[in-house]
């Protein structure tokens, strides 16, 4: 097994591509060790010391790391943990556990603005934040404002704020008149 791995505009995440499915379909994320039972992969890969995030795309796996570390001290041992997970034969993901399809519901008066905003997420933001390694999701429109969620190469990026102002908001605005602002949210 050869697990290729890319650099992503967070200097603290890396993404690792074992050349093969991971999910297939939808996301997990793993802010913190805790939650991480529900996917013995996550359970593994934060076995390896200086790890704080873990999040698995469709066919990728993005990892953060402490400050403190580098990585070139902790790029073999996470390598290591992926091989010996797909070569175990485990699932990523424990049985009763699933992924999450990313969006959270709404109900109100604004569905058919909050359809246009997830279409548009889905279709021009999304595919190319997986490219680095991280995932922006839905998570509320009220007054105007776009709540959205940034999970993986995108929590704490430097650059998050620039794409979610000129990249993201610019491109809701141009598409959607009802759209004036969006904001991050930590979930």
């Amino acid at each position: 097994m050869f697990i290729q791995t890319e650099s992503t505009p967070n200097p603290a995440t890396l993404k690792f591509l074992p050349g093969q499915s991971v999910l297939g379909a939808g996301t997990a994320d793993f802010p913190s060790p805790e939650g991480a039972e529900t996917s013995p992969l996550a359970t593994r890969i934060f076995a390896v010391d200086g790890v704080t995030g873990v999040f698995f795309g469709a066919d990728f796996v993005t990892v953060t790391k402490a400050d403190n570390i580098e990585w070139d001290h902790i790029k073999p041992a996470i390598l290591g943990a992926i091989m010996e997970h797909f070569q175990s034969g485990q699932p990523v993901m424990a049985d009763n556990a699933t992924a999450a399809s990313g969006h959270a519901d709404h109900d109100g008066p604004d569905n058919e603005i909050v359809g246009q905003i997830k279409e548009l997420l889905d279709t021009r933001v999304r595919p190319a934040v997986a490219q680095d390694g991280g995932d922006i999701t839905f998570h509320g429109f009220d007054h105007g404002v776009v709540y959205l969620h940034m999970q993986g190469a995108c929590a704490g990026c430097p650059s998050s704020t620039l794409t979610l102002k000129m990249g993201i908001e610019n491109l809701l605005r141009h598409y959607i008149p009802e759209v004036t602002e969006v904001q991050p949210v930590a979930v």
